[in-house]
């Protein structure tokens, strides 16, 4: 089941999509459940799927403005370093080299307010942050069962379903800190919908990869993540209980701008397009 949430005359509401369309939920499910969020937290996927069925009102999605498909994450995790592939931030030598793969999971996090849905603008920052705005699409778990110190082999369990991200990094500020490069208003991605986990057979044979233009700059597969993500599921829940609508943006391979020879940054008019399969295709233009 493929879950969106999205805007339509100045009303957002959320539904499945099938064959190009989405249904809505009934207005009387959207009065017990007003986001995505709280269906996941009162494990109602199963009701929502039972009242969409019922429905015959469709939107096509060319109607409708898509939103990030959990507009209201509690928490959004994201992992640093978690392929093999070259630091895009330059070290003191002004040289890029590739990173051994880390000892301990490496976390930060997002804020509200830094992810558009799909076919949104990324917002390009002003002034000098604007000369190293950078991509980098990554596979990303929603949560459903919430849980504190879940044991690896138990991790699947506590997963409602993935979805795609752009975590929009500004290398420059990267220097200053992590938090400020990668918390610019507006610059990454998140969708275009969340894909229930009962549709992903396999998922570490998940694909992913990333099209600057048309160009291929990203191509991986999630089997190959530093830690997998049972061993994110588990680590992230020993420092604190994970929650129901929580996202865990689970690392970006080599190819993002910031690593590539020559670097290549997000410039206005860009297009975007990151693509996971069993779930489809982020697409979003740097306004």
């Amino acid at each position: 089941m493929k879950i969106a949430s999205f805007k339509i005359n100045n009303q957002t509401g959320f539904g499945v999509v099938v064959d190009g369309a989405v249904v809505p939920a009934s207005a009387e499910f959207a009065q017990t459940y007003p986001t995505v969020r709280d269906v996941l937290t009162a494990d109602a996927l199963d009701q929502l799927a039972a009242d969409c069925a019922q429905s015959h009102q469709k939107i096509g999605l060319d109607k409708v403005q898509l939103l990030p498909p959990i507009t209201n994450p509690g928490r959004i995790f994201c992992v640093g370093i978690n392929y093999a592939k070259r630091y895009p931030v330059a070290n003191e030598e002004g040289e890029f080299p590739f990173m051994p793969p880390p000892e301990n999971i490496i976390l930060f996090a997002k804020l509200d307010g830094t992810l558009v849905g799909h076919g949104q603008p990324l917002e390009i920052p002003a002034g000098e942050a604007a000369e190293t705005f950078d991509y980098e699409g990554e596979i990303t778990v929603v949560i459903g069962k919430g849980g504190r110190h879940i044991a690896a082999e138990n991790a699947f369990e506590h997963i409602a379903g993935y979805t795609i991200m752009n975590d929009g990094s500004v290398r420059g500020w990267q220097k200053h800190s992590v938090h400020a490069g990668k918390n610019f208003a507006n610059s990454g991605g998140c969708g275009p919908w969340m894909v229930t986990a009962d549709e992903i057979d396999d998922p570490f044979a998940m694909t992913l990869q990333t099209r600057l233009n048309g160009e291929l700059v990203q191509n991986t597969v999630a089997s190959e993540m530093v830690f997998g993500i049972p061993e994110l599921i588990a680590y992230i829940s020993h420092t604190i209980d994970l929650r129901p609508g929580d996202l865990i943006a689970t690392g970006s391979p080599e190819g993002s701008g910031g690593s590539r020879k020559p670097q290549r940054f997000l410039r206005a008019g860009d297009d975007l397009a990151i693509s996971v399969s069993g779930i489809g295709t982020l697409k979003n233009r740097v306004g």
